[in-house]
């Protein structure tokens, strides 16, 4: 297909081999991450969206700091497969960390008889398509990881976090240091139906 939005679709995917060995700066990247967030649609524009984008020791801060909360978690019997891939996470460049505010929701909910709350979560899922997007075409690998609510309070005091922005998700990104696989995709018939065609 020769759509170039649906190129970039298919370029992103789940790398977990990360490493340090990208072209951009720090500067280009969280340009990119920054414009790819602008452009993302929310309801009623409402942008909701929110970000705290770590590179360096501060992206291996985070994950040293979800690494040590699992490990009150984990049985340590099971821990090494847990700590091998807060280790991947930790050898990219960065990570971004998304967040929905929750007082523009609130703010929305009393002005219009609308579920915001569900409408931020849907302006969550496209602010993190877009970047993971912006960031393949760059040639940059990423994945989406979910470590909350047990690691939201540490976020919020080491990174000075207001209180309204609620973690729904963290974005480890750096070279990709391995290939992909195969993707496969369950049938059209199971997935779509259309009528009127």
């Amino acid at each position: 297909m020769s759509n170039q939005v649906i190129q970039a679709l298919t370029k992103r995917r789940t790398q977990y081999a990360l490493g340090k060995n990208v072209s951009l700066s720090h500067a280009e990247i969280e340009a990119i991450i920054k414009e790819a967030m602008r452009q993302s649609p929310s309801s009623f524009n409402s942008q909701s969206s929110r970000a705290v984008i770590l590179f360096g020791d501060a992206s291996k801060q985070f994950w040293d700091l979800t690494r040590e909360v699992l490990r009150g978690l984990v049985p340590a019997e099971s821990f090494a497969p847990t700590d091998a891939k807060m280790t991947s996470f930790a050898a990219g460049v960065g990570t971004v960390l998304f967040f929905e505010d929750q007082d523009t929701v609130k703010a929305l909910n009393e002005k219009y008889p609308y579920d915001f709350g569900m409408f931020s979560e849907h302006s969550a899922g496209m602010a993190q398509l877009a970047v993971w997007t912006a960031l393949a075409e760059a040639n940059i690998g990423a994945s989406l990881q979910h470590y909350s609510p047990i690691v939201d309070e540490k976020v919020q005091a080491t990174w000075n976090v207001p209180a309204s922005w609620k973690l729904r998700a963290q974005m480890p990104f750096g070279s990709n240091e391995a290939g992909f696989g195969e993707k496969t995709f369950i049938d059209d018939a199971t997935r779509f139906k259309t009528f009127g065609a």
